[in-house]
């Protein structure tokens, strides 16, 4: 079947229209014509149901390669064709029906994002979209494609985790603490009470020696906000977060993290061996089920080093949450591999 490329737009006479009613191939025009977009078009000439005078696959191929992410967009959408699912176009890159579904017969399941190895990642962004798809009862997916044109998926979720009803770490059981000032942290000394023991028991603090319990920084401050706490030399809350602070840059989006994770019943720990913030328990005697890394709304990172957070996540069977932090809000975003 021949169809035209004017440099822009392909587009298939009317008997072309099979290729949509059938398999969900481009637009019907007004004139009755298919309207293809180039990705369309160079898999259907790949597998000999179209041709374009004075275009062949490669040449098609080569021309529009120069424009930037064509090639990647390209590649996904053969992906996705040859696992038997319909694409089409946006409103991200692409719509992805479920099989045996199409435009016209059936609602698309995926809204998907194509991206390179190499880009930057902005949150706020993700967000946005993820919240568009969520918005549209559809789920957010990235396709990644890396320097050697391999392909993988990711779903993007807007994680709530849960309050905890029956918590394991009741914040009316912890008794008040008198810790000495050290630097940044600050330690407890065992008194016969069993003090430290206790602290314990609420995943605060690691012991120095047999008699000594240095907490983090997150957690002298959460104490002396919800008044479990005293330090030596006297000092509230609020000074002893400027003082971590003058530490940690970090330490202000760290503490509304770990802040809002004991609010609803979970008990964070520093994530550092995992490269962040906060690897976090739901329940006692259980491995931490997910790891948290506190991030302000405008952050960007390099969608390689999500990558390695969410492999190493799911290596050692955890979720992987990036918390973005704004003025009035804190959403937790969980970036998941997936098989399509």
């Amino acid at each position: 079947m021949k169809a035209e490329f004017d440099g822009t737009k392909v587009e298939a006479p009317q008997e072309a229209a099979v290729f949509y009613e059938q398999s969900g191939y481009g637009r019907i025009e007004k004139t009755g014509k298919l309207r293809l977009a180039v990705e369309e078009a160079l898999y259907l000439i790949a597998r000999g149901k179209i041709e374009i005078d004075g275009w062949s696959f490669d040449h098609l191929l080569s021309v529009n390669a120069a424009t930037p992410g064509f090639l990647r967009s390209f590649i996904v959408y053969r992906d996705i064709r040859e696992r038997g699912y319909v694409v089409t176009t946006g409103p991200q890159d692409y719509r992805i029906f479920p099989r045996g579904q199409r435009p016209g017969h059936g609602q698309s399941k995926y809204l998907l994002r194509v991206l390179s190895e190499r880009d930057m990642i902005d949150l706020s962004i993700v967000l946005r979209e993820a919240q568009t798809a969520s918005n549209m009862r559809k789920q957010f997916l990235l396709a990644v494609v890396d320097d050697e044109h391999e392909l993988t998926y990711y779903e993007i979720r807007i994680s709530k985790p849960t309050t905890k009803e029956e918590s394991f770490c009741r914040v009316e059981d912890l008794p008040i603490s008198h810790a000495i000032f050290a630097g940044a942290p600050a330690y407890v000394v065992e008194d016969g009470s069993g003090i430290t023991e206790t602290l314990k028991k609420f995943w605060c603090g690691t012991m120095l020696d047999a008699s000594r319990l240095f907490l983090a920084p997150v957690e002298v401050c959460w104490l002396l906000e919800i008044g479990k706490l005293s330090l030596s030399p006297e000092m509230t809350a609020s000074e002893y977060a400027n003082h971590a602070a003058a530490y940690d840059p970090e330490f202000t989006d760290k503490m509304i993290v770990y802040r809002h994770l004991r609010s609803i019943g979970y008990s964070p720990r520093t994530g550092y061996k995992y490269g962040h913030h906060f690897r976090v328990y739901t329940e006692e005697g259980k491995h931490s089920e997910m790891l948290v890394h506190a991030c302000p709304h405008d952050l960007t990172m390099p969608m390689s080093l999500i990558s390695r957070s969410v492999r190493l996540a799911h290596s050692v069977k955890k979720k992987m949450l990036f918390a973005v932090i704004d003025d009035a809000d804190m959403v937790f975003i969980e970036f998941a591999r997936m098989k399509l």
